[in-house]
């Protein structure tokens, strides 16, 4: 994610996911958010249209099962994810309807038990009309805002690959969690993006980055309307006045990166020069300035991508490209092969969102505490292009960063620690602007050549994986055969570090 500052406004603090309130239009309220601000829990019987399965005691095997946690253990956000189970393939299938913001949908997800089941959560909160699972009926209780209990006719073993249905509907505009409302949306146009929760406003999932899985996707809408998401476009079918389009992602995707637009956009596709399949998508409702704007930031994507591939080692995904929008978002998103972008598109945003297919989107966090390797590295990416076209140096800009903030020892960029920021301080300046100076100064210490080394070679280790700060603190050591454990107790544990050959820098404030 990004802000979408303007080129050289580097200093503005980046929007926050929990901020995001404060550029969405503003949205109507329902009576079920007063209950999720106030932390009642909802309990109900089996969902309207479902048959209620008779309570599990043992599989099919004869063991007893027990219900998987609610919630995957992350200390930002405890709610998100789910225990016992891990997603293996999501199969989206949604119908947005633009004139009432209803979106129906009936998706199915592959999982395969980690423990004897006897229910399992997923996180959704548009309302569910009916469960089924492995093609019998399921009992469904919603036991918070954010979650949903299936409670499946017979207990699950462990190591069973097993298939749910679920069958939904709702106006996502009218959801909120964790203080965000996350629908971008008009009478005209829609684009599901967000950080670090979007999924729940419109597919069931086990919603965090620890659990990747492979994706298909399928929206339909009026026929005069286009739909880009992720990965490659599979097919197009028209029934009446109606048309789905289907994508498939076949690379593993958390879920925060799953996205769809549908609109008036003008669709564009091609390839890189190394190859590469490109689709890049620009509304048509933007000005005719705009417009070309967008296409002349976007037209960019080939040769960035193909700069990268050089840098990092092979691109991560089947396609690339990007969606320019006409809503109204003061961000930029890094969606799994297709980020998407607001009017105020530049170069160097582009640069950030395509070095995040390697940097959060093929090798993603472990944990939300571990984003410094998302935004620190992306930001890096930023500094190092400028650098290579025409720009300042990567060492002269580091300078430059640490001589204008040394001076200011309580800023907010020296004070939040990069190892653990805290989930309000996730998309802070700290961790795009510092984050980047870690590098920088990293590649003062081990050489710039080694730094580019151990970049590709972190890429390439956990490519298509997770991995947290701790990794990467070991990795660096590993690879390049030195102590660094001061040097990242400098750089990451907040403070402003000395200005020492050893810290990568040229001199004190």
């Amino acid at each position: 994610m990004r802000r979408g500052d303007r080129p050289g406004s580097r200093r503005g603090a980046v929007i926050g996911a929990a901020l995001l309130a404060l550029v969405l239009p503003a949205l109507g309220a329902c009576a079920a958010d007063a209950e999720a601000e106030s932390g009642a829990v909802v309990t109900a019987g089996p969902v309207a249209g479902t048959t209620a399965a008779a309570a599990p005691s043992r599989s099919t095997t004869g063991r007893a099962g027990s219900p998987g946690a609610t919630g995957g253990g992350d200390p930002y956000w405890p709610a998100d994810g789910n225990g016992g189970t891990d997603a293996l393939h999501y199969d989206v299938r949604v119908a947005y309807d633009f004139a009432t913001g209803v979106l129906r949908g009936t998706s199915a997800i592959r999982l395969r038990a980690t423990q004897d089941l006897a229910s399992f959560s997923l996180d959704l909160l548009l309302p569910v009309r009916s469960a089924r699972v492995a093609g019998r009926a399921a009992r469904v209780t919603r036991t918070s805002r954010h979650d949903v209990r299936i409670r499946p006719a017979q207990a699950i073993p462990r190591g069973t690959t097993f298939t749910v249905q679920v069958v939904y509907a709702g106006r996502p505009a009218s959801y909120g969690y964790a203080g965000e409302r996350n629908w971008l949306a008009d009478a005209r146009e829609v684009v599901t993006m967000n950080q670090p929760h979007m999924a729940p406003w419109w597919f069931p999932s086990n919603d965090h980055p620890g659990d990747k899985a492979t994706f298909d996707i399928r929206v339909t809408v009026p026929r005069a309307k286009r739909v880009v998401s992720n990965g490659v476009r599979v097919s197009t079918r028209i029934a009446g006045s109606r048309q789905t389009t289907h994508w498939r992602m076949v690379q593993p995707m958390t879920t925060y990166l799953a996205f769809f637009a549908a609109g008036d956009f003008e669709v564009e596709a091609g390839r890189t020069p190394a190859g590469t399949p490109v689709v890049n998508a620009v509304s048509r409702r933007l000005s005719s300035g705009e417009r070309t704007r967008a296409w002349r930031e976007l037209r960019r994507t080939g040769q960035i991508t193909d700069w990268l591939e050089a840098r990092l080692g092979p691109y991560p995904f089947s396609s690339t490209g990007g969606v320019v929008t006409s809503l109204d978002v003061g961000f930029a998103l890094e969606n799994q092969s297709r980020p998407t972008y607001g009017s105020w598109i530049y170069r160097s945003i582009v640069v950030h969102e395509l070095a995040h297919q390697w940097f959060g989107d093929s090798v993603a966090v472990e944990r939300w505490r571990d984003i410094w390797l998302n935004e620190g590295f992306a930001t890096y990416f930023e500094v190092l292009y400028d650098a290579h076209h025409g720009g300042p140096s990567v060492d002269s800009w580091l300078q430059g960063q640490y001589d204008s903030y040394c001076v200011t020892p309580g800023d907010d960029l020296w004070s939040v620690d990069l190892r653990d920021p805290g989930a309000a301080q996730i998309f802070d300046n700290a961790v795009y602007e510092r984050g980047a100076m870690v590098l920088a100064a990293l590649g003062n210490v081990i050489t710039p050549a080694g730094l580019a080394d151990l970049l590709r070679a972190w890429a390439a280790e956990h490519r298509r994986g997770n991995a947290s700060v701790a990794d990467f603190e070991a990795f660096a050591e590993s690879e390049t055969g030195k102590e660094l454990t001061p040097f990242f107790d400098a750089w990451l544990g907040g403070g402003v570090p000395d200005g020492t050959a050893e810290n990568g820098l040229a001199g004190e404030c």
